[in-house]
């Protein structure tokens, strides 16, 4: 089945191109979410059109993108989570919680968007892509930090029994 690509589909191609895929992969997932047409005389004859739209629309995409890094770029989003003695983390920050930080700082970036091969899984600084536009990726520095806890409770026992072993020596 030929289809003609309203949106970028990964690892098929770009918008307004004409490709070839099986009819399953067409009929099931490409044509009911509306990222393709199916390639008939009639659409072929829009195609230029579409493209011309395409690059135009792609255009200012990158622009809008390319100003988005900029705002993107400086930004260090900070997680706290409860780790043990090696730095592993007991849960992990995944795209989702990268995504939920970026909306709560003003930005809204779904988070398939969000770069991330494996959540991240230990302590420290990691570097996180961002693929705004098929041309521009933002690089944003995330800082991930073990929960603090206090250490102050855990001693308190030990000087209460020296308090009372010293109030049982006194007696």
């Amino acid at each position: 089945m030929e289809v003609i690509l309203k949106e970028d589909v990964a690892n098929l191609g770009h918008r307004g191109d004409v490709v070839k895929v099986a009819d399953g992969y067409g009929r099931n997932f490409l044509l009911p979410r509306k990222l393709a047409l199916q390639a008939t005389l009639a659409n072929k004859a829009v195609i230029e059109q579409m493209k011309s739209a395409a690059t135009r629309r792609s255009a200012t995409e990158k622009v809008q993108a390319e100003e988005l890094v900029a705002k993107l770029e400086p930004l260090v989003l900070t997680f706290t989570r409860k780790s043990g003695e090696n730095g592993q983390l007991f849960g992990s920050v995944t795209s989702v919680d990268i995504a939920g930080e970026l909306e709560t700082k003003g930005f809204e970036i779904d988070r398939r968007k969000i770069q991330l091969a494996d959540p991240l899984k230990a302590l420290g600084n990691f570097q996180v892509a961002i693929k705004l536009h098929r041309e521009v990726t933002a690089h944003v520095k995330v800082k991930v930090i073990g929960d603090v806890t206090e250490e102050a409770p855990a001693t308190e026992p030990a000087a209460a029994a020296e308090r009372a072993a010293e109030e049982a020596v006194a007696e």
